[in-house]
């Protein structure tokens, strides 16, 4: 029985935000990081002998900046071809028809799924049947798995679509739909993208995000990569996960509290980082630091947060070198008078609200710049949500003395 890999969110050539600005930023390693991703993505499913590969929207991540992205993709599929791995595709919001008017000729090895309505591929000699539909525009907010057909009969059914469900942080509710909707097909797989954290939302059956292949920002820590599906001869399935990302993101947090120099931050600073690096498992670490609390009364450490910021920075970069990248040192002391004193309370659902506000007012921006502005404009669309929102939980944080809950992905 077939040996599946599902992957979803490849953004390749997308560049990570907020590192390439710093002096000293490894910025070949960043600027290919997706794309490295993706190769290694390929590489693991020759490795696994995978016979079919399903992508699950956003392979790119907007209109392509030169022709260099599409044939780098070419490319790594045609390795696919030569082991006799099949792949097959739906577009999502940012390779949406609208969005990426250029268009590749791909070999007859790979599938892509209309985009007009429901279409299905049989892959007789797998045992597999593959139900889905692509993104026509970039805004879908029509239920597209309601359209969807009923399962094949004797094969081994999996809906492949680019979908919010029935909602996520941080993420555009698009093609929105509900578990029940998914499950009422009697589908044995439902391979999902979108949403960028690997999730297990259902088992038997298995209804699964596997996550970005790379995280491109702070709200995208942990390990990245693609989910392995193994076919047995009665049709059940087993997961499991295997991390494909180039460079890891975390986002360390470091006490102030009681803290009486800056060797106390440095000291706490080297904890929180092994254990980071242990984390990455051997690839490079991206990271914001934020340092907050309440120093030990009379310290000059709630005087000067520069100092302590410098200090930090220079003691990463002597340290651990390239190993080690800080996006961001965040230094924010308090008083245990002023964390008792302030009253103000944000909830995680006024700030994701506040998100999408922002996020339309973004798209109707977008919408009425001329042409050739809007391609410039959606590449960088993303990142000014995300430092928007993230100094706005900042701001927050350090006005209710819990700067250590800012930033969660």
């Amino acid at each position: 029985m077939p040996t599946i890999v599902h992957a979803a969110d490849l953004h390749v050539d997308s560049p990570l935000a907020g590192l390439d600005r710093y002096e000293g930023a490894p910025v070949d390693v960043l600027r290919h990081a997706t794309r490295k991703a993706f190769a290694r993505l390929v590489a693991f499913a020759i490795a696994e002998r995978a016979d079919l590969l399903l992508l699950a929207g956003d392979l790119f991540d907007g209109t392509w900046r030169d022709f260099g992205t599409g044939l780098f993709f070419a490319k790594e599929l045609a390795k696919l071809r030569d082991v006799g791995t099949k792949v097959i595709f739906v577009r999502g919001n940012h390779d949406a028809e609208s969005v990426v008017t250029t268009s590749l000729r791909f070999a007859d090895h790979v599938s892509e799924l209309s985009t007009t309505g429901p279409e299905t591929r049989l892959f007789p000699d797998l045992g597999v049947a593959v139900h889905g539909q692509g993104y026509r525009m970039r805004a879908t907010r029509d239920d597209l798995a309601h359209g969807f057909p009923q399962r094949h009969a004797g094969l081994f059914n999996v809906g492949l679509l680019h979908t919010s469900l029935d909602g996520r942080p941080r993420h555009e509710p698009y093609a929105p739909s509900r578990l029940p909707t998914l499950l009422d097909k009697g589908y044995d797989y439902w391979a999902l993208g979108h949403v960028h954290t690997r999730e297990v939302v259902h088992e038997a059956p298995f209804v699964v995000f596997p996550g970005n292949l790379q995280g491109r920002h702070v709200h995208e820590q942990g390990a990245k990569g693609a989910t392995k599906i193994l076919v047995d001869s009665k049709g059940s399935a087993t997961i499991s996960h295997h991390p494909l990302d180039v460079v890891r993101w975390d986002h360390l947090r470091i006490s102030l509290d009681d803290a009486a120099n800056v060797d106390d931050v440095l000291e706490r600073a080297t904890l929180a980082l092994d254990e980071a690096i242990t984390r990455a498992d051997g690839r490079p670490l991206a990271t914001r630091v934020t340092i907050a609390g309440a120093a030990r009364e009379g310290s000059s450490l709630s005087r000067d947060p520069r100092r302590v910021e410098d200090a930090v920075r220079l003691f990463v970069a002597s340290e651990h070198g390239a190993r080690v990248f800080v996006e961001k040192i965040v230094v924010a002391p308090t008083t245990r008078a002023t964390a008792a004193s302030v009253a103000l309370t944000v909830t995680p659902a006024e700030l994701d609200d506040e998100r999408l506000a922002l996020a339309a007012d973004l798209e109707e921006l977008e919408r009425k710049m001329p042409t050739f502005a809007r391609s410039r404009f959606h590449d960088l669309r993303d990142e000014l949500l995300s430092s928007a929102m993230a100094r706005a939980e900042v701001e927050v944080s350090t006005a209710t003395g819990s700067v250590e809950e800012a930033d969660e992905p």
